[in-house]
């Protein structure tokens, strides 16, 4: 599977952007989604996940309230709605495919259980 991610930008503080990952094949609808993120000098984290159906979601703690994940398997995309944007939420933003037929994604932060990675798209937070 490939993953196409787009619509990082220049947000200002308290705005909003919308992430989307558009999938090559239609197996998309399978995987359970999810989106990491990379801070310039730090380590990659986990963001957000949603499950195969789109029934179970995931939300880190440092976006919960912020953050939203969303898919549409009929368009093989999956979106984050980035709200209430603040400059520590600068990162370059990667959506990731887990396992495929779970519905349960709250163990998505376990990078061991990615199989596909897209390949990124900045988002730049201005204070």
């Amino acid at each position: 599977v490939q993953l196409q991610a787009s619509g990082g930008g220049l947000a200002q503080d308290g705005g909003s952007l919308r992430l989307s990952c558009a999938a090559s094949e239609g197996t998309f609808s399978t995987y359970g989604m999810g989106w990491f993120r990379q801070a310039p000098g730090k380590e990659r984290e986990f963001v957000s996940a949603i499950s195969w159906s789109g029934g179970s979601t995931y939300v880190a703690e440092s976006v919960k309230g912020r953050f939203t994940i969303s898919r549409d398997n009929a368009k093989n995309t999956v979106s984050l709605q980035m709200n209430s944007l603040k400059p520590e939420d600068t990162a370059v933003y990667y959506c990731a495919a887990g396992r495929r037929y779970s519905s349960y994604v709250g163990d998505f932060g376990d990078e061991s259980r990615v199989r596909y990675w897209g390949q990124g798209t900045l988002v730049t937070v201005s204070s």
